[in-house]
């Protein structure tokens, strides 16, 4: 599993806006895009830092990191066969496969990899 790239810091917010102006204005982070009033991301430099509310945050409440991966399905297995749990099984979404899961200490991860266009 060695194209794992993690590229995404995921953390809970309950205000978008409220976030969105506290990194940028701040802390000096730029908005990169925006996706209606639940997600947000930053550019922090190689790894974007993600800001959603509980309707697109994968693991309310959580700090979760996203790591890119061409098998998201090995990735997941992987993790359940050696002391983690699959939050959600490996899925395709609108843009990306991805699956939701906990390490063997219970920390969230997102494995994903984008969808062709």
């Amino acid at each position: 599993m060695s194209d794992q790239q993690v590229k995404m810091i995921i953390l809970s917010t309950d205000d978008l806006d409220e976030s969105i102006a506290f990194y940028t204005e701040t802390l000096g982070f730029s908005l990169k895009f925006r996706d209606g009033a639940h997600f947000a991301a930053l550019d922090g430099g190689p790894v974007t830092l993600a800001l959603a509310t509980s309707i697109d945050h994968p693991l309310p409440g959580k700090v979760v990191v996203g790591v890119r991966t061409e098998d998201v399905d090995g990735a997941a297995r992987a993790i359940e066969e050696n002391g983690g749990a699959v939050v959600k099984a490996p899925y395709d979404d609108a843009h990306e496969r991805r699956a939701v899961v906990y390490d063997n200490q219970g920390n969230g991860l997102v494995f994903y990899r984008p969808l062709p266009r």
